[in-house]
């Protein structure tokens, strides 16, 4: 029994269906129109009442008038359409999902609750999210994994998520000109390090991740700032 048979009398999701092949395409379009299969290697067609679900983040619109989906195929499934918005057009429901997932995966890991702390929660809100709630997902994973309860700061986030990117299909804003000054940068470099350390109350392997550079990376920043490495050792 496959999957459509298993199916009778309910719904089928087909997920990323604008990776199917064509082949595979015509299969679905005759069952569309029959509302039968038939098993391989068998003639006897077997009769089905199966609810389709397609989903899919490709432009099958702009698929069809490259030939890549067919379009009679497009027709009979476009019946219902729902179109499902990014992430970072909604960052309102961001601090609503970190809450669900964190709720989760504490449960599932046996691990003591994680807060976030207002400035963590409004760099992730800034967050473009191109993953999407399945980006969000995993983030949420990782960090109750290797944290362990406490407070997530902002220092806690990996780079990415501190930037300022603006969402796609938006023009970044010109940087300002003190991003160009390289002592400007340097200070802002070394006010990031020194609070790391001061987090990771000297210990250079929690800094470093705190930081999201690599352990030989914070070696060389504090050869080159001597005066950072005596900080609560």
């Amino acid at each position: 029994m496959g999957r459509f048979e298993a199916a009778d009398g309910g719904t089928l999701f087909l997920d990323e269906i604008g990776e199917v092949s064509l082949a595979t395409q015509v299969k679905l379009l005759r069952f569309l129109e029959t509302k039968a299969i038939e098993r391989i290697g068998s003639m006897k067609l077997i009769p089905l009442d199966v609810r389709l679900v397609a989903a899919t983040n490709k432009n099958l619109d702009q698929m069809v008038k490259e030939g890549t989906f067919r379009e009679d195929l497009f027709f009979r499934l476009n019946v219902v359409r729902i179109t499902v918005p990014p992430l970072r057009d909604h960052p309102e429901d961001v601090p609503l999902l970190l809450d669900h997932y964190l709720k989760i995966f504490s449960e599932e890991n046996n691990a003591p609750p994680l807060g976030i702390e207002p400035g963590a929660m409004r760099r992730l809100q800034s967050y473009a999210w191109p993953g999407n709630v399945r980006e969000l997902r995993n983030f949420v994973e990782n960090a109750v994994v290797l944290h362990r309860g406490g407070k997530l700061t902002e220092f806690d986030l990996e780079p990415k998520y501190r930037g300022e990117a603006a969402p796609a299909g938006e023009t970044s804003p010109p940087r300002p000109a003190v991003a160009a000054n390289p002592l400007s940068m340097e200070e802002n470099e070394k006010r990031l390090l020194r609070e790391a350390l001061v987090k990771a109350r000297g210990n250079r392997t929690r800094a470093a991740g705190f930081m999201g550079i690599s352990r030989r990376t914070l070696h060389r920043k504090l050869a080159q700032w001597p005066e950072l490495d005596v900080i609560d050792r």
